[in-house]
């Protein structure tokens, strides 16, 4: 083992922008009442790294009792993407984020591997001016297993020797799927077998370490 290539979930990793995720969850959910407003920032709290259309999905069959149809999902996303995409646009990067980004920059390949949207992903970090930093920027659909499996196989490497960053449980299944290692942030995985931080202030020294 030894780190040779950067792959950073984007929400909670990269930006401090899952709090604006979870307003927009709730407000989709609200006209259906505050207990079906707070089952579903549960499940998508829950959830992390999951697609946002699989989560409608969610809501419509657990709580509505009945399947979404392609239109409701497609205003569904008009919407969400309304309620949030301008916070995101501005919200403040995770503490740490932008040290790794330019400390690593031109030493190792550098990837995202996100749940959002895939357009939405790549105009987000292009216009906040971080897309340079990345050989490549990968969203939504496939899933994030899959999506981590083509950044491995494009660079050709042992799938041990790169590292996924995430804050959630499905970063954590894809980095087992795949085979890479994995470097766990925020609260919401804190006491799992694996290197974490709250933040990403310790995750350079980490990545030093592992290096050959």
């Amino acid at each position: 083992m030894a780190i040779e290539c950067l792959v950073f979930d984007c929400d909670g990793v990269i930006l401090d922008s899952v709090p604006v995720k979870t307003r927009a969850f709730r407000r989709l959910a609200e006209p259906y009442g505050e207990e079906a407003a707070d089952r579903f920032v549960i499940y998508h709290s829950t959830h992390g790294g999951v697609s946002r259309y699989k989560k409608f999905e969610w809501f419509f069959d657990e709580i509505l009792k009945r399947p979404i149809q392609p239109d409701e999902s497609e205003e569904w996303g008009e919407k969400f993407e309304k309620y949030a995409l301008e916070e995101v646009r501005k919200c403040p990067m995770i503490p740490g984020a932008m040290d790794a980004l330019r400390k690593w920059h031109g030493v190792l390949p550098m990837y995202v591997c996100s749940g959002a949207p895939d357009e939405e992903v790549n105009l987000v970090l292009s216009e906040r001016n971080l897309s340079r930093f990345f050989t490549g920027i990968y969203g939504t659909p496939p899933a994030k297993a899959q999506l981590l499996e083509k950044i491995a196989r494009s660079t050709s490497l042992d799938p041990a020797d790169i590292a996924m960053v995430g804050d959630s449980t499905t970063d954590l299944d894809a980095a087992e799927y795949v085979g890479t290692l994995f470097y766990g942030v925020g609260n919401g995985l804190k006491g799992g077998a694996f290197p974490w931080s709250e933040t990403l202030e310790n995750f350079n020294a980490w990545v030093e370490a592992n290096r050959r």
